[in-house]
């Protein structure tokens, strides 16, 4: 029986003593910068229509990394966001991750070129992991995210919907990472979609257990992201790093903040 992670009551272990990176995300649907409510697209809240202006603030305020989301195509498929991770990557000196709808080599290259340091692939990941692990083979583990979004099924496992999150299947968290045993990944993405966009806090037993079951992995959490307290928590307890979206957005705290819980 999968165990009930649902909750984030009880004490958080300390067990993280490597690098640790804060992700400002910018989501994008239509052109806007937006945030889902638990990858919802019938509840979408916009923020503004400048996505590269959101980018200048956060390298501004001393962020190394950003989050990039092509929300469209992960729904529906092609990345429709070239030009303006190019713009990103070229004006803010951002080291940029970013996905949706990434589906062949050739859009993983093409990313690349474009300047992402990392590409994010989601549904793929979990429809076709060989096909994944031939792409780390080819690209290395430091230019490949896998991202396995989550949510509790009703039989209590952790299921793995794909295409933006509208699709469920069969596959479960634990099942899927087994099928990248010996891969060489490195970087996973976890996203708790019942905490995306909720400012509820990250579900910090999801975590716990992906990185005491998985050492070797670099575990970034997603989702519920409120405050401060919550980046020191997701570091203490053996994460590399953590995605910032709507509470960046509204003001809860701000980047300057955040990534001073990089430090060692």
């Amino acid at each position: 029986m999968t165990p009930d992670l649902s909750t984030d009551t009880g004490e958080i272990p300390v067990t993280n003593t490597g690098a640790f990176t804060v992700y400002p995300a910018i989501d994008v649907r239509g052109g806007a910068v937006v945030r889902l409510h638990k990858g919802d697209y019938d509840q979408e809240t916009r923020y503004t229509d400048n996505p590269v202006a959101v980018a200048e603030s956060y390298a501004r305020s001393g962020a190394a990394w950003l989050h990039l989301v092509d929300l469209d195509a992960a729904r529906a498929g092609g990345y429709t966001l070239l030009e303006t991770l190019t713009t990103i990557c070229d004006t803010t000196g951002l080291r940029v991750q970013t996905g949706g709808g990434v589906r062949s080599v050739d859009d993983v290259q093409r990313l690349l070129d474009a300047g992402a340091e990392r590409v994010v692939v989601g549904s793929l990941a979990v429809q076709e992991p060989a096909t994944v692990v031939g792409w780390l083979d080819r690209f290395g583990p430091e230019r490949v995210t896998v991202a396995l979004d989550t949510r509790i099924g009703e039989d209590g496992r952790w299921v793995l919907p794909t295409a933006g999150w509208t699709s469920v299947g069969e596959q479960d968290l634990t099942t899927t990472l087994h099928q990248y045993h010996g891969s060489g990944l490195r970087h996973v993405l976890c996203t708790d979609i019942g905490r995306d966009g909720t400012l509820s806090g990250p579900n910090f037993h999801l975590y716990t257990m992906l990185t005491r079951s998985n050492p070797a992995l670099q575990v970034q959490a997603s989702g519920g992201a409120r405050s401060v307290d919550d980046v020191r928590a997701a570091k203490k307890q053996g994460c590399a790093g953590i995605i910032l979206g709507k509470a960046l957005l509204e003001g809860r705290f701000t980047v300057d903040d955040a990534v001073l819980e990089e430090q060692p």
